[in-house]
């Protein structure tokens, strides 16, 4: 698994651009006997028959950031750590989930089991995993219920927070700087900033807390010496499977003192029942649920499902990224322990 993790990491596989990754994992998978099928650039394997479980981690990566010492696309091992980009978000997950279906499938399961390796994940792009899972639900049947590989510190996320992002606009009066004409659209979108800050919605989750909501970018001006007339800033929001990004943006909309768009609402947020079979041996095996702040795959996904892999999620998306590689084995174990012989 370290060895295949190690020649993923040397493969750039930035989000959108994951093709020679996923023509690698398509020749390694045949190499393997697996048989995989090929959908744009995501892969997916099945075997069995009965409910279908699906297992999915992404093969895409974030752009590494700046503080890089090293090269993030060399594979480095040091005191048990595997450094290089990919490798805690999210490639610990894919060789952990690739090697865990590989056991399972070598007995008799009471399901289908399908393996996915999605792209777009990191860019919430639409020829990823929606793209994959029409095509596995026409060959396979609908999903009953899935796992997603994402490094949670090998703890079982049962809930996870959605996301859904704002476009705001404050329009003013241009004029002279020197003179005291215009509207000042920067002044005119402190208000509307302010509200964004204090705006409270009261339905708090036991997992996941509050609704957040950040503002994340603005911008206006021309020059320095025209008063704005427009002043455009970004706001992040982050559901709490509470409300749906529908509820909160007709809220927000009525409420807010400015113009707000959504760039989209799909991305909603995920919860999986304390007394479902997935969550029941979990538990049984001793894993911790919790709830994530982060998204993933999930939140294309209406049916049932946890989140649960190797690494941390405070290392995803930063300079010098890596994964202890024991946990990739204790990944493999968990994920075997969870679904042998499990009734969905």
């Amino acid at each position: 698994m370290t060895d295949l993790l190690q020649q993923l990491i040397a493969i750039p596989s930035l989000s959108r651009d994951e093709k020679a990754a996923a023509d690698f994992l398509e020749s390694w998978l045949f190499r393997q006997g697996l048989s995989p099928h090929r959908c744009g650039n995501n892969l997916w394997c099945a075997h069995g028959e009965g409910p279908v479980i699906l297992l999915d981690a992404h093969i895409d990566t974030v752009k590494p950031v700046a503080g890089w010492r090293r090269d993030p696309f060399t594979p480095a091992i040091e005191d048990g750590r595997l450094y290089g980009l990919g490798s805690n978000d999210d490639g610990a997950s894919v060789v952990a989930l690739i090697e865990a279906y590989r056991r399972l499938t070598a007995h008799s399961q009471p399901y289908t089991l399908v393996l996915s390796l999605s792209a777009e994940e990191e860019s919430s792009g639409r020829n990823g995993l929606e793209v994959s899972m029409k095509e596995i639900e026409a060959a396979c049947g609908p999903i009953a219920c899935g796992v997603f590989g994402e490094p949670t510190s090998l703890e079982m996320v049962i809930a996870e927070k959605g996301l859904m992002v704002l476009d705001c606009t404050v329009t003013g009066l241009a004029g002279h700087a020197a003179r005291n004409n215009g509207i000042n659209a920067i002044y005119k979108a402190i208000p509307a900033i302010e509200w964004f800050r204090q705006k409270r919605f009261y339905k708090i989750s036991d997992l996941l807390g509050p609704v957040k909501m950040s503002v994340t970018q603005i911008e206006a001006g021309t020059q320095h010496n025209v008063i704005p007339d427009t002043c455009t800033f970004v706001v992040d929001v982050r559901s709490n499977g509470l409300y749906s990004n529908e509820e909160l943006l007709k809220v927000i909309q009525a409420e807010a003192p400015c113009k707000v768009e959504a760039r989209s609402t799909r991305l909603c947020g995920s919860a999986i029942g304390k007394d479902h079979p997935l969550v029941l041996r979990g538990l049984e095996t001793g894993l911790a649920a919790v709830g994530s702040p982060t998204l993933s795959n999930q939140a294309l996904c209406s049916f049932p499902s946890i989140k649960l892999g190797p690494g941390d999620s405070f290392r995803s998306h930063t300079a010098d990224e890596y994964v202890d590689i024991d946990d990739i084995d204790k990944a493999v174990g968990i994920y075997v322990n969870l679904l042998n012989g499990l009734a969905v």
